[in-house]
């Protein structure tokens, strides 16, 4: 059950990202170009998140438990460091050139465009590049046995 239901709340992101025309990079470089060609959809889809996620929160995190585990996993830490901006910065980076972002991307790969083709293969080389460093820069800080 709990795969289905990630399938279905899946299905349902990528629906409403194609129909709110997310998938569209113009669209969103549109959205960046406040001299130019300025399209503020953008604002309308990411308010419409922003409500959502709120009444979500609200709804999850008023019961005891999740559906499909025994605790809620929520991250522990609330530190802003360098890894957070740096991460932060090079996502914005990658959206203001691309026009895509994760989440649009994958409903995107339906359009069978080499360019969302092409960003996708960026993204998961970028994670395991991530990885990479990330697991470098913890063995150099690990003391020696």
């Amino acid at each position: 059950m709990r795969l289905f239901s990630t399938y279905l709340i899946g299905l349902i992101f990528g629906v409403g990202i194609s129909i709110s025309g997310m998938i569209n990079p113009a669209k969103v470089l549109n959205f960046f170009d406040i001299a130019g060609t300025w399209d503020p959809s953008l604002i309308f889809v990411m308010g419409g998140a922003l409500v959502t996620t709120f009444v979500g929160y609200k709804l999850v995190f008023g019961r005891q438990a999740p559906v499909f585990e025994t605790t809620f996993s929520v991250p522990a830490s609330r530190t802003i460091d360098a890894k957070l901006i740096g991460g932060s910065a090079v996502f914005g980076i990658g959206w203001g050139i691309a026009g895509f972002c994760p989440g649009g991307a994958l409903p995107a790969l339906g359009t069978g465009r080499w360019e969302v083709f092409a960003f996708t293969a960026a993204l998961i080389a970028g994670i395991f590049l991530a990885r990479f460093i990330q697991s470098n820069s913890d063995a150099r800080r690990a003391p020696a046995a």
